[in-house]
């Protein structure tokens, strides 16, 4: 985590000259990101190095999300020839951190990311946000037998698995897409001192299934949202927006195949098994989905291929 060496130029270019800059985080892309302090004021600076990270997707979804009057951070500074972005600094009160230290929170918490969702589902997607069609689904999917069933020297029939999905994701059908931020949980939502939910983290946006990050924020892989929190949140969703229980199922699936499968790929390829570690819950979330009708042709790929020892248990590398 250290700055870019273009850094402190960009910084002076744009009124920040002496700034300190400290490290701020990490996700599982190349993008890294640090907080910018100088007397009196603090921002973020995102850095997407070029050619690996591309920050203008970020920049759109960010204008059109404000312009529906949400609150991603305020852009302050562009250099995409460096892949450099000068950000509102949201603060410390992240979503996961608040509920872990005040549990009584939780509720109240979750309650306001669905309703966020809720009113986010009621405007159309931007027309030149790509399409979340079957075609991704599928490659995502494939996500879990590309490095998942590898790692683990399982033989598993691949053209099934394919033909399983298809079958299961064909009664989705044509539905009128909304923006789905694909990434949108507990550790990507900050809460502003207006009362406001700050979002991050949707530079991969897509016009999809609004199913879909439902499940992202109530199948969460990086904490246990309880089975009755997450039915209560449900019901408030569709107390404002028609909802489908087999699409949630579908996306559920779908959602935590393809994590399995990049988590996977994140230790055997980008060196960061810390990731593992999130294995077992995310398998419970798939065995839960698996159990709808609607994923019977993909519950029985699972139940043809994937030994039950490679499932719900604690997951382990097998020894070189």
């Amino acid at each position: 985590m250290i700055p870019p060496d273009s850094a402190p130029g960009f910084l002076a270019a744009h009124g920040w000259a002496g700034a300190e800059i400290l490290p701020l985080a990490g996700d599982a892309s190349f993008r890294r990101y640090f907080r910018v302090v100088a007397p009196g004021r603090r921002a973020v600076l995102m850095d997407a190095p070029p050619p690996h990270e591309d920050p203008r997707p970020f920049l759109s979804v960010a204008r059109h999300l404000a312009s529906l009057g949400f609150a991603p951070p305020a852009i302050l500074a562009i250099d995409l020839e460096q892949g450099l972005v000068l950000l509102e600094d949201f603060g410390d009160a992240r979503m996961a951190e608040v509920i872990a230290a005040e549990p009584a929170r939780e509720r109240p918490v979750y309650e306001k990311a669905i309703d966020l969702l809720a009113a986010l589902h009621k405007h159309a997607a931007p027309a030149d946000l790509p399409p979340y069609d079957r075609e991704v689904y599928q490659r995502e999917a494939g996500l879990f037998i590309e490095w998942y069933a590898p790692a683990l020297d399982l033989k598993i029939d691949a053209e099934a698995y394919r033909t399983a999905w298809d079958t299961a994701l064909a009664p989705l059908g044509a539905i009128a897409p909304v923006t789905v931020l694909r990434d949108y949980h507990a550790e990507n939502i900050m809460l502003l001192e207006d009362d406001r939910l700050g979002l991050l983290d949707f530079q991969d946006a897509l016009a999809g299934h609004p199913a879909y990050d439902l499940v992202s924020l109530l199948q969460d892989a990086r904490r246990d949202v309880p089975a009755d929190l997450e039915s209560v949140m449900l019901a408030r969703y569709r107390a404002a927006m028609p909802f489908d229980d087999a699409a949630y199922a579908l996306l559920g699936a779908q959602r935590n195949a393809k994590i399995l499968g990049i988590f996977t790929r994140l230790w055997k390829r980008d060196g960061k098994p810390r990731y593992l570690k999130y294995q077992p819950r995310v398998w419970g979330y798939l065995e839960r989905d698996l159990i709808h009708p609607a994923l019977a042709p993909v519950r029985d790929w699972f139940d043809a291929n994937i030994p039950g020892k490679y499932r719900a248990a604690a997951w382990e590398p097998l020894p070189a």
